[in-house]
């Protein structure tokens, strides 16, 4: 009986990289996930996996859990921060640290995938080109800067690693809790938009994600490779507004919110988040993600090279979406 691939998670008791651990879980692998010793391993249990909360600065812990591994998929990051720092540390030195000790495991890898953003590339200057890899990056926020400094980290290990990079767009599903409060909201009675017109954007449910994160990883040809995995429909708003209101049967009260308004709010709540230990959800950099005109981004190159494609159509994501947070008494 051969052996099971041994992969290795970090993040993985968050929301996206649990989905990925119930994947490699369903695809036979053997799973190791990283964590912190504070992590909430609610999404872990009863699961057959090993943990080591050794966390990602940890080289002899890191050098543990990548003994005899196929492959690493690096999918934790740090999406909020009360200073940039913060951004730079969780994303940039975190990978670093996971690459230099991958070094030592080099001739037993097969794949270390790198999971960035959209946010790294930018958003669309037109608001109806996607973009695409080949395109200049041109990050506007310090999450976004951060994504692409790892991104560039990432890059230059690819000489002496198997290392691909896959980017996401913003991501929904069940276990959300970003993307959650637009659906709770919505519930309430509630619609917001921002700005005066619509804004198209790229969405994945997360079963679709973690589904082209694997199809990367397994590839033979994708190391060296950056891919973005994401929805191959364009939404707007006023879309996923309609299906929302089928799903929930709900006719929610629509308020536009022009820009100003939204720095306005962002600049409250990050004021009072200074008294808190909490970053804002929403600040003045997530206010200049908001106002942009379009975030949509090409898939061809991880259909054509990967074998890739969404299967979860936005109706059937918003329906399996509001039905869990219903079953967990969240809306």
């Amino acid at each position: 009986m051969e052996d099971k691939k041994i992969a290795v998670v970090t993040g993985a008791n968050g929301f996206v990289g649990s989905h990925l651990v119930d994947l490699l879980i369903q695809e036979n692998y053997k799973v190791r996930c990283i964590t912190r010793k504070s992590s909430n391993l609610k999404w872990l249990k009863e699961k057959g996996i090993e943990i080591f909360d050794c966390g990602l600065f940890d080289k002899e812990g890191l050098r543990k859990a990548f003994d005899g591994a196929d492959y690493i998929y690096h999918v934790a990051g740090v999406v909020k921060s009360k200073h940039p720092d913060g951004y730079f540390k969780g994303n940039v030195e975190t990978t670093r640290t996971i690459l230099e000790t991958a070094l030592e495991f080099k001739d037993k890898l097969k794949k270390i995938l790198i999971v960035s953003s959209l946010t790294a590339s930018g958003p669309s200057k037109d608001g109806i080109t996607k973009i695409t890899e080949k395109d200049e990056c041109n990050p506007i926020t310090t999450y976004g800067k951060s994504k692409r400094e790892q991104e560039k980290v990432a890059i230059s290990f690819m000489d002496k690693l198997p290392v691909t990079i896959c980017r996401a767009p913003a991501v929904y599903g069940e276990r959300d809790t970003e993307i959650f409060i637009f659906f709770q909201t919505f519930a309430k009675g509630l619609m917001t938009t921002i700005g005066l017109k619509d804004k198209p954007l790229s969405l994945i449910h997360v079963v679709d994600l973690v589904k082209g994160f694997y199809l990367a990883a397994i590839s033979e040809r994708s190391a060296g490779e950056i891919y973005f995995i994401s929805s191959k429909e364009v939404y707007n708003w006023k879309q996923i507004g309609e299906i929302t209101s089928k799903v929930l049967n709900k006719k929610p009260l629509t308020v536009k919110v022009p820009h100003a308004a939204v720095y306005m709010i962002a600049t409250i709540a990050q004021f009072v988040s200074m008294f808190s230990k909490n970053a804002a959800t929403l600040n003045l950099e997530k206010a200049r993600d908001l106002v942009q005109k379009a975030w949509i981004c090409d898939t061809s190159k991880a259909v054509e090279q990967l074998g890739y494609k969404q299967e979860i159509s936005i109706e059937e994501g918003i329906r399996r979406t509001c039905g869990w947070y219903k079953e967990m008494k969240r809306l």
